[in-house]
């Protein structure tokens, strides 16, 4: 891969993708921080009936994607993907929008494209906040997900990313939940792009959340002991 020092505003485009579901109080606020740090937004709507609404301060920076219902994480980002891609640009960031990954780390983990294709946000390293069964859980993921990319993944469930656009033309998702960013980790590994991590805080507030544990579970050991590499 072509990991010479590529990270420039100015000479480079760059977008974000954010998935949300029912976030109405924090929506506005996570799009309108993270322009400060990207060019362009996709905000992608995964079938919310909040009555939500985007006051962005440029409208003309985002770009709200609806879906018909409430499909999963995987989805939605896929579909923010393929959307990005075909705006030509040449780094997507992803991240959640309930405040749990502040955009004013953006820069790190664009810097950290200088070195790797895929750059994932690392929440182990202080886990104050971050509740035991999240800590088990991640740390487990994490192990399985070395051994099955023969990559070190420090941080397998931290949906806070940078992408490189030559992986997301290359990496196709079939999952529909949270189980799809393990899923982008195993088949870009196979495919031969580096992985790479910066260290983020670990925020947690009163949010609830989204994912189903069991439904998490099975959808993880079902993409970890696939043999598909497309």
């Amino acid at each position: 891969m072509n990991n010479s020092k590529v990270i420039n505003s100015k000479a480079h485009r760059i977008c974000a993708v954010i998935p949300f579901y029912n976030e109405k109080e924090t929506i506005t606020s996570i799009v309108n921080d993270t322009l400060d740090y990207v060019q362009f937004v996709f905000a992608v709507n995964d079938g919310s009936d909040d009555g939500f609404s985007i006051e962005a301060i440029n409208q003309s920076e985002i770009k709200l994607i609806n879906l018909d219902r409430n499909y999963g994480k995987g989805k939605a980002l896929s579909i923010g993907f393929e959307a990005a891609v075909s705006a030509e640009f040449d780094f997507v960031v992803t991240l959640d929008a309930d405040l749990q990954h502040d955009p004013k780390y953006i820069p790190n983990l664009l810097e950290g494209l200088q070195s790797s294709d895929i750059v994932i946000g690392n929440r182990l390293k202080n886990l104050k906040g971050m509740p035991i069964q999240r800590r088990l859980s991640n740390k487990l993921t994490s192990f399985l997900l070395t051994v099955k990319t023969s990559q070190n993944i420090l941080d397998s469930q931290c949906g806070y990313r940078a992408y490189k656009a030559e992986v997301l033309k290359s990496v196709r998702t079939n999952c529909s939940g949270f189980e799809a960013e393990s899923e982008i980790l195993i088949k870009a590994a196979k495919k031969g792009f580096k992985l790479g991590f910066v260290d983020i805080p670990t925020i947690y507030g009163r949010e609830k959340s989204k994912m189903r544990p069991v439904q998490a579970i099975v959808g993880f050991l079902r993409v970890l002991f696939s043999n598909s590499a497309s």
